[in-house]
């Protein structure tokens, strides 16, 4: 028969008593009841405990924001990390439509970059998220001149080839996108940037 290993003694944590103990479990830090109460207002246990609740509550108060949101901000959240995502992977690469550079721009254009869908959201919104169908755009060629679809299109075959743009071009199941979706099109975007960055280093 194997007997069971015995408990080391051990010293009581709480302020002012140091005693040797004998714990009945492993975890066990006091020797008595009176020192577990003196423990719980030792200052810098009640610190750390402060920490760890308030902690709790800022994550308690995201969850319940998280709840509140409506569908359109999921939307608005999914399309910002994938947008993020788009002109990461695009850096250094000129525009889609003009080939210009950052350099090219004056400053009021030229400081800001799009991530320019091929195919509209309105027309298509089941591309919405497709990465072959989204490219790094200057503002002038996205807002401006409401795409430059026509010389997007020529440089797209070029950067994707044909077969891939006539797959943009055709037709695509209509699809609905649930909270579920949104908030993990929002989580996959955000850590593949978070990999690109981290890549580029």
């Amino acid at each position: 028969m194997t007997l069971a290993k015995e408990i080391k003694p051990k010293k009581c944590k709480a302020p002012g008593c140091g005693k040797h103990f004998k714990a009945t479990m492993t975890t066990q830090k006091v020797c008595s009841v009176d020192c577990a109460r003196a423990i719980a207002k030792c200052p810098k246990l009640q610190k750390v405990a402060a920490r760890a609740i308030a902690q709790q509550n800022r994550t308690d108060a995201k969850a319940r924001r998280e709840k509140l949101k409506t569908r359109r901000e999921h939307v608005a959240e999914a399309q910002t990390a994938f947008n993020a995502y788009i002109r990461e992977r695009d850096a250094g690469l000129p525009c889609i439509s003009c080939d210009s550079l950052p350099s090219d721009h004056d400053l009021i254009t030229g400081s800001r970059w799009d991530a320019g869908h091929y195919r509209s959201v309105g027309a298509c919104p089941e591309l919405r998220f497709e990465p072959l169908n989204v490219h790094r755009q200057c503002v002038k060629c996205n807002r401006n001149l409401s795409g430059n679809a026509v010389e997007y299109r020529i440089r797209l075959v070029k950067r994707i080839g044909a077969e891939a743009v006539e797959f943009l071009e055709g037709p695509h199941q209509p699809r609905k996108y649930t909270i579920e979706d949104l908030q993990a099109i929002k989580a996959l975007y955000r850590q593949m940037l978070k990999d690109l960055r981290r890549t580029a280093a």
